[in-house]
């Protein structure tokens, strides 16, 4: 076994291959950028190295650094996590002149699965069942878009040599084709320094399931069950779980052999992912189809070790160094059901926008026993650090297993509850919405279940203004009060000694104006009128700092964090923010200059679809910005005619930065 591995990684993965490493007394040595000299992922190993600026390619994809660091270490081995390097040939290549070991495939079957097209047809000649589709080398657009007449729509256009979402377009008719090919292509282009692209039939009501392989130098594959991950958005997962539901003995078997046959045709060694397309066919048949194969260890790796009770990472080790699986493919066994969501800073809302900034508050459920754990944290993040824009979104991931589905989907529920998060924008109540709808806890799973449960899903508001009121009140009277209150006269909230008097306060909720109406009685207690709701409003605090707030008829125990003149308010049934507005200090403002539209993050400007003197209407697609690994469109939100684009394709924006501007009206 190994004395000293190098993580050729960041975030939450090299944290998790660091835990495996400690526990089998293996020391380890960090990487790292400008942007995380002070990550958790440096402080979680033994030894860090620094290779470079913030951007990737100025550091986590430098590998000749990388080679570097490992040599003057003494690193035997490299784990590349995954993301970065951990699908390069080249990398895993040079690892092997270096005499370092590589822990992951060989860069022959890295190389034979990494382009989508050579894959299938390689895949084609070993049996495995494909979906119908162009996966040549001509690349010429016009053939494409014959290709994809001749398919039929809707058609995917895939970059061969992408993952993760990235260039991948649906397209439901011929004459948006040459459109999506073009933006699919630049986001390959960007990704993965290749535009080539295939192009498949897009398969109705599909379900994502994918079979972890794992195979060893001696010869030995074997199969680790199965992961439903077909709860997406914008073509990346968003919940994965197992088993999948739905799955009989008979379509686990042949679906494990198929995707063993996969591996051994590129002699696999490792960790490894076979993804298939399921069609759902009335009845409940399905038939599945090769999609692509993942040469690394996967972000859903925790459900699998959570239903094995195995941890991937020591078999990723000890395959490395030489040894045999550590098991056959008979004594594996399926224990339960385990649940992961990718907690993500985003504003799913605004198209899931990503979001950066500092994590002010970061409170998180309290993780039990490592692989068959009840609640798992999977995460590279800590109170106060920051979410660059240089990287991926994700700021944990949240696994829970349970003994059967319905009992792992309560459990993520209530864990989901305890993670409080402020300071950036994420997806926590959207992962809420989406276990809560009738469509995923009846396990009606596809692809299209998040645009499926649409209504239900955004724009929602769990707790509501009375709530909201009552919630930033009470944290207020209570800071007004000694926590003693030894006598009426010490509080600070206007208290009189005779007579009933009312306390107006002003808000902003979810971007509208809004007060309430606190009435302090002669005998002491409060009424409280918000929301078009009145009654009485009784407030207590526990030790812990948690609230418990009286009102509208229940009794609630909240969490209230105030950042800013905002109220960030969690409670058992969701979270929402509310801002206090001081009148006085608005007195005066006018209202904001119109027509400007700003970065909503920081990025790159890719494209203008405009130009200055165009007529533009509400809606219409007006330039696309490249921001953590994505495309963005900005849309204009109103009709009028363009005055000016202040920027050039290319150009890095900062967020708040102007755009372009847009005169209003016709």
């Amino acid at each position: 076994m190994f004395k000293k591995i190098l993580i050729a990684n960041r975030g939450e993965i090299a944290c998790r291959v660091a835990a495996t490493a400690r526990r089998m007394a293996i020391r380890t040595v960090a990487v790292y950028s400008d942007a995380d000299a002070h990550a958790n992922h440096v402080r979680a190993c033994d030894e860090s190295v620094y290779l470079g600026g913030s951007a990737p390619k100025d550091s986590y994809l430098r590998w000749e650094k990388i080679l570097e660091a490992a040599k003057a270490t003494g690193a035997e081995a490299i784990h590349p996590g995954y993301g970065f390097l951990s699908e390069n040939e080249e990398f895993a290549q040079a690892c092997a002149d270096a005499g370092l070991v590589f822990i992951g495939p060989p860069p022959s079957a890295i190389k034979a699965m990494g382009l989508k097209a050579e894959s299938k047809q390689l895949m084609e000649r070993a049996g495995v069942p494909l979906v119908p589709g162009y996966h040549g080398s001509e690349q010429d657009p016009a053939l494409l878009q014959r290709e994809a007449d001749r398919i039929g729509y809707p058609v995917l256009i895939k970059a061969s040599a992408g993952g993760g979402g990235k260039g991948m377009r649906a397209v439901d008719k011929s004459e948006d084709f040459a459109a999506a090919l073009a933006s699919c292509q630049r986001e390959a282009i960007n990704s993965f320094g290749d535009d080539a692209v295939l192009i498949e039939k897009y398969v109705q009501r599909p379900r994502h399931i994918e079979i972890q392989v794992f195979g060893d130098t001696h010869g030995n594959c074997v199969y680790l069950f199965e992961r439903d991950c077909s709860v997406q958005r914008r073509h990346q997962k968003v919940l994965e779980e197992a088993p999948a539901p739905g799955m009989t003995e008979a379509m686990r078997a042949e679906m494990g052999a198929a995707a063993v046959a996969a591996a051994k045709a590129v002699n696999y060694v490792g960790a490894g992912t076979v993804e298939f397309i399921v069609e759902q066919r009335d009845g409940g048949a399905m038939n599945f189809f090769f999609m692509e194969m993942n040469t690394r260890l996967q972000v859903e790796h925790p459900v699998t070790e959570a239903i094995t009770g195995l941890d991937l990472v020591e078999w990723q080790l000890r395959v490395a160094s030489g040894e045999p699986l550590p098991l056959k493919q008979e004594q594996l066994q399926i224990h339960g059901h385990a649940i992961e969501a990718r907690i993500c800073a985003e504003n799913p809302d605004n198209n899931f926008l990503p979001a950066t900034g500092t994590l002010h508050v970061y409170r998180k459920p309290q993780a039990t026993a490592f692989q068959r754990s009840r609640v798992r944290i999977d995460d590279g993040v800590r109170e106060g650090g920051e979410i660059s824009p240089f990287y991926d979104s994700m700021i944990a991931k949240l696994i829970v297993h349970g003994s059967t589905r319905a009992e792992a989907l309560a459990r993520l529920d209530a864990a989901l509850a305890q993670v409080h998060i402020v300071g950036v924008s994420t997806n926590v109540q959207f992962l809420r919405g989406i276990i809560a709808t009738d469509s995923f806890a009846n396990a009606n799973l596809d692809t299209a279940l998040i645009e499926r449960e649409r209504a239900v899903l955004f724009d929602r508001e769990p707790l509501g203004l009375p709530l909201a009121a009552a919630a930033a009140i009470a944290r207020q009277c209570i800071t007004e009060w000694p926590a003693a209150m030894p006598e009426p006269f010490a509080r600070r909230d206007g208290f009189r000694a005779l007579g009933e008097y009312k306390r107006r306060f002003d808000f902003e909720f979810r971007g509208e104006p809004a007060s309430a109406t606190l009435t302090y009685q002669r005998d002491g207690g409060f009424a409280l009128e918000a929301g078009g709701v009145s009654g009485p409003l009784v407030v207590g605090q526990f030790p812990s700092g948690e609230f418990e707030v009286e009102f509208n008829g229940g009794r609630h125990t909240l969490n209230v964090y105030e950042r800013d003149g905002t109220s960030h308010v969690f409670a058992a049934q969701g979270a929402t923010k509310i801002l206090a507005v001081d009148r006085l200090a608005h007195a005066g403002d006018t209202q904001a200059e119109g027509g400007r539209l700003t970065a909503p993050m920081p990025g790159k400007v890719v494209s203008f679809a405009v130009k200055a003197g165009d007529k533009v209407s509400k809606g219409q697609p007006l330039a696309v910005m490249e921001a953590m690994k994505m495309e963005h469109t900005i849309a204009a939100p109103a009709d009028g005619t363009v005055e000016e684009l202040m920027f050039a394709p290319g150009d890095q924006v900062a967020e708040g930065n102007e755009l372009l501007r847009i005169a209003a009206g016709a």
